[in-house]
């Protein structure tokens, strides 16, 4: 068994959307009505490329490049203002994400924020969260972004050890990345996460735990800790890395076990959280949860959200975002090389009407189904079983039979809700008044997650990804061009 299958970060992949005619924005943005929507600014621009990384991104753009590119953003920003208007919308997050958003010049990353100021509401209390690289670390930034209310900032360092970083081909040394967070952490964000990664060529289980102990010394909120992917149009493909996945899930299994003794709550495979903040008037005492929001209001906030995350709404802007709106899901076409990324770049600069939906999928109530189960199945608490069986009409066990067999192989188990029912932890003993009963991944069924999340994919959009794959992968790790081929 290969624990590595593929990340379940959303459903379904990007490589089983196809070209859209006569859809139009307009049509579903009623499902954008009044608050607890996300809002996504996608900044393609990269000082590099990392050996492993298969995300849209750019390098070798000028700051003339890069305001042309938030030209297009501004102007589909204001598009979308006039669409939304009659809905009163308002977003409860705001993120921008990479590409590196930090790459950007001062100037240009003041217009960008002063773009969403100008064409959405953010709801009071609003979380604003952004990405940054070590090398793209500023001080005078960093204060730019805490006075324009940013509340989580993710850092990506993979690695405190320099030949780990130079065999993912990462353009930061150890010293910058310690540079740079201990910058970060002075700031005071409500939230600091780290990215680190594991599976790296010549990585032992030493070395990356050295790696994680110095990020917990710092004083980091939360710490992901991916596995090493080498897909999908990667530099490392083209160099023949092929990581060795059982001595990947042996690290996993190991540090996983040593970031909850070190006092972090493991929410899903990747995510990690530590469970005691520092309360010291400038950090917040907590971080969101994936994919949730909280309310505000006492027992119904992110966990109550959390039971609704299958059919959450986000508007993106910028090539190379998602847009989750109803059942209709898209974004320009998937893209990993600088060739394939610059000409979806170049066409979403020249796109006059940001209105037309042209790339994506209508999802039917089967697959909305399916993305409900792997959206919350895979992250804690796992699966409100009465809530799903009010939302569909029958139990999760009888449409997903494949469950049943997950918990006899002791990978799920049913318990009570830790937190919606008086802050509850499973094992207390006894069953407060309005808990609930949710099916959850166990500890080994969490280390598995990248194999079982694959399984619950309906056979018609695996068909779809293995057609894209078929196009695409003999090209030596598929150099996205034309995706209407398909």
């Amino acid at each position: 068994m290969d624990p590595y299958v593929q990340y379940m970060y959303s459903y379904p992949h990007k490589t089983a959307y196809r070209p859209l005619e006569g859809i139009s924005l307009r049509d579903y943005a009623g499902q954008l009505e009044g608050k607890g929507h996300g809002l996504y600014i996608h900044v393609p621009f990269c000082q590099g490329k990392c050996g492993y990384c298969n995300l849209f991104s750019v390098t070798g753009q000028d700051p003339d490049a890069m305001g042309r590119y938030l030209d297009a953003v501004e102007r589909q920003g204001r598009q979308y203002q006039e669409i939304l208007k009659p809905y009163r919308t308002e977003f409860s997050e705001f993120t921008i994400g990479g590409g590196t958003p930090l790459l950007l010049p001062m100037g240009q990353l003041e217009r960008m924020f002063g773009v969403v100021r100008d064409c959405f509401v953010l709801e009071d209390g609003a979380e604003i969260g952004i990405e940054t690289a070590p090398n793209q670390t500023e001080r005078r930034k960093l204060e730019f972004l805490k006075g324009a209310g940013v509340f989580r900032v993710s850092m990506g360092i993979q690695s405190f050890i320099d030949e780990e970083l130079r065999a993912l081909r990462r353009g930061h040394r150890a010293s910058r990345a310690r540079e740079a967070l201990e910058l970060l952490m002075s700031v005071g964000f409500g939230c600091v996460n780290v990215d680190f990664i594991y599976g790296i060529p010549g990585q032992t289980v030493d070395s990356l735990q050295e790696s994680l102990r110095e990020a917990i010394g710092f004083g980091v909120d939360e710490i992901f800790l991916y596995p090493l992917y080498v897909k999908h149009g990667a530099a490392l493909v083209r160099e023949g890395v092929v990581p060795d996945p059982d001595y990947a899930y042996r690290q996993y299994q190991e540090m996983s076990g040593y970031l909850r003794s070190e006092g972090f709550r493991q929410d899903s495979m990747r995510r990690f959280v530590r469970e005691q903040r520092k309360e010291n008037g400038h950090r917040a005492p907590g971080c969101r949860e994936e994919g949730q929001r909280d309310t505000g209001k006492k027992g119904t906030g992110i966990r109550r959200r959390f039971a609704e995350c299958g059919f959450g709404t986000s508007l993106a802007l910028g090539c190379g975002g998602r847009s989750y709106v109803g059942r209709l899901h898209f974004c320009t076409p998937y893209a990993v090389t600088q060739e394939g990324c610059l000409k979806q770049l170049r066409r979403f600069e020249a796109t006059e009407d940001f209105s037309a939906v042209q790339h994506g999928i209508l999802l039917s109530e089967e697959e909305q189904k399916r993305r409900y189960v792997i959206r919350h199945l895979l992250i804690r608490p796992g699966i409100a079983l009465g809530r799903y069986e009010e939302l569909f009409g029958a139990p999760v066990c009888s449409d997903f039979p494949v469950l049943e067999k997950w918990i006899g192989e002791g990978w799920l188990r049913t318990e009570e809700d830790s937190q919606t029912a008086g802050g509850m932890r499973p094992g207390d003993g006894q069953k407060p008044e309005g808990s609930q009963e949710f099916l959850a991944l166990t500890e080994e069924g969490m280390g598995l997650s990248d194999y079982l999340g694959p399984m619950l994919a309906s056979a018609k959009i695996q068909r779809k990804m293995k057609e894209w794959e078929a196009v695409y992968e003999p090209r030596g790790g598929f150099v996205p061009g034309e995706p209407e081929k398909l």
